[in-house]
């Protein structure tokens, strides 16, 4: 196993490798024990950390692009600022780690653990964080452009001004979590489980939410324009204020809803539950009411 000592020569080694110098060695870290080791602003680019021990390490600044970090202990460790670009963290531990302001984009984050971790800022545009388990995290204001959050577990995380369009969030669990002011514009929300969570004036304009879970979610003042709302659960949701204009809202269940001064223009409510909601002040001109709606 290398030695914490090895690490100048291992680091000096692997900068000659990086610029092509055959005298260089990648350098191969794979499960070395690098608890609390200092490792601020380092390259290692492209590196093998496979299962490496970094709990607690300073990564802060580091370049960590295309590095393999899957299965590593990354457990309270400092990437604020890090360069993870195309990094491989398949599988690693990042429960509480600092990923502020880190550059992860294009990184392969597959069912990794971020359970409280901090990614306030964070770009992870692209990356692969299908089956993550995120709850609980906080990334208010990063970007997730394009990511796959497939089945990924979101729970009580802080997504407050986050950018998640074109995401692909099919099935994952949202329960609780804090949207508001959140980009969804386009993503892919299928059957995803939104109970409860918090989408004050979110942008979801055209996003796919057929089935998904929306019992009791605030989404007053949202934009849902074109959205498709097929079958979804808006149980007791709140909808005041919201547009949803030519949205898709066939077989939805709006039951208890509060509907109150929405936009409804064009929009098809065919077959929606609509009892006890409240619709004081909904335009639903050009909307395609339930057979036999009675105003």
């Amino acid at each position: 196993m290398t030695d914490i000592h090895d690490l100048p020569e291992i680091l000096g080694l692997h900068q000659l490798w990086l610029a092509d110098d055959p005298a260089g060695c990648r350098a191969n870290l794979a499960e070395a024990n690098l608890s609390k080791a200092n490792l601020s602003r380092a390259n290692l680019s492209r590196a093998n950390l496979t299962g490496a021990y970094l709990s607690k390490a300073n990564l802060t600044g580091a370049n960590l692009s295309r590095a393999n970090l899957s299965w590593a202990n990354l457990t309270r460790a400092d990437l604020r600022g890090a360069n993870l670009e195309g990094a491989y963290l398949s599988k690693a531990n990042l429960s509480k780690a600092n990923l502020s302001r880190a550059y992860l984009s294009g990184a392969n984050l597959n069912e990794a653990n971020l359970s409280w971790a901090n990614l306030e800022g964070a770009d992870l545009e692209g990356a692969d964080l299908s089956g993550a388990n995120l709850y609980g995290a906080d990334l208010s204001g990063a970007n997730l452009d394009g990511a796959d959050l497939y089945g990924a577990n979101l729970a009580e995380a802080n997504l407050s001004k986050a950018n998640l369009s074109r995401a692909n969030l099919t099935g994952a669990y949202l329960s609780k979590a804090n949207l508001n002011g959140v980009n969804l514009s386009g993503a892919k929300l299928v059957e995803a489980d939104l109970f409860r969570v918090n989408l004050y004036w979110a942008n979801l304009e055209g996003a796919n939410l057929k089935g998904a879970n929306l019992y009791g979610a605030n989404l007053s003042g949202a934009d849902l324009e074109g959205a498709y709302l097929e079958l979804a659960d808006l149980t007791g949701a709140n909808l005041e204020e919201a547009n949803l204009t030519g949205a898709a809202l066939e077989g939805a269940d709006l039951s208890k809803a509060d509907l109150h001064g929405a936009n409804l223009v064009g929009a098809n409510l065919e077959g929606a539950n609509l009892k006890g909601a409240n619709l004081e002040g909904v335009d639903l001109t050009g909307a395609t009411m339930p057979e036999g709606w009675d105003q």
